[in-house]
């Protein structure tokens, strides 16, 4: 009698076929948001490397995107350099004017505006270094340069109203505006990597030279503000 053959199981000898795990699938970012990315990774790499040193290729890899985005975004690294020292200019340019518009005070003005930069350095460290490491203040032209010369400017009208009021040469004020923002503004770029003192009593000292002088300097000096809880305005 003939044996019926069995029916083979169609999934006996298959090989297992294991599921690949999916990709996550990244999320899509709009074109705001790329750029802003962009800008990010371009920030911390300027700021690292300087301008020179950074390359298209390495913006890209650190933003995980291919060359041609880079350059469909901004037209190259000049393009988002061009953003990112706009941007920080009008941060810094702004919280310096808010500090000289809050007094008409000079040993106050001073303050403020000492305190101004270096607040403008704590929270914005990588912007700050991107300004002084290509356009230094030391340089004629340049971002820093230009800015710290805007700055003298105003300081110039209310050191020539307090040159008048002691019966100094007011034509004198320009020369001594610029004395006056320059320190500052190299007190706040050695402030930058030394981060020690605090930075009230970094802008203590710095009042301190200023309006005392070599000759008069206060052994410890403290800031107006500090003493009177506030902004205010009698002169010391």
């Amino acid at each position: 009698m003939t044996e019926t053959p069995r029916a083979q199981d169609p999934t006996a000898d298959a090989p297992t076929v294991r599921a690949r795990p999916r990709r996550a699938q990244r999320q899509r970012m709009t074109a705001r948001q790329r750029r802003e990315q962009l800008l990010d990774v371009g920030r911390a790499l300027f700021a690292e490397r300087g301008f020179a040193a950074t390359s298209v290729e390495e913006i890209a890899a650190r933003a995980d995107v291919s060359k041609p985005v880079v350059y469909e975004h901004f037209g190259g690294k000049e393009g988002i350099y061009a953003v990112i020292v706009d941007r920080e200019v009008e941060k810094l340019t702004s919280m310096l004017t808010d500090a000289l518009g809050g007094s008409r005070n000079p040993k106050i003005v001073v303050e403020q505006a000492a305190l101004a930069l270096l607040d403008y350095i704590e929270s914005h460290t990588d912007g700050f270094r991107i300004l002084v490491r290509d356009s230094p203040v030391a340089q004629a032209t340049g971002t820093f340069s230009s800015l710290i010369g805007d700055v003298a400017t105003q300081v110039e009208h209310l050191l020539a109203r307090e040159f008048a009021r002691r019966d100094f040469e007011t034509s004198n004020a320009p020369m001594y505006s610029q004395m006056l923002v320059g320190m500052i503004a190299l007190t706040g770029q050695w402030w930058l990597e030394a981060r020690s003192p605090d930075k009230q009593t970094v802008a203590a000292h710095l009042v301190n030279l200023a309006w005392n002088g070599l000759a008069g300097l206060d052994p410890a000096p403290r800031l107006v503000q500090r003493e009177s809880g506030g902004s205010g305005g009698s002169t010391p």
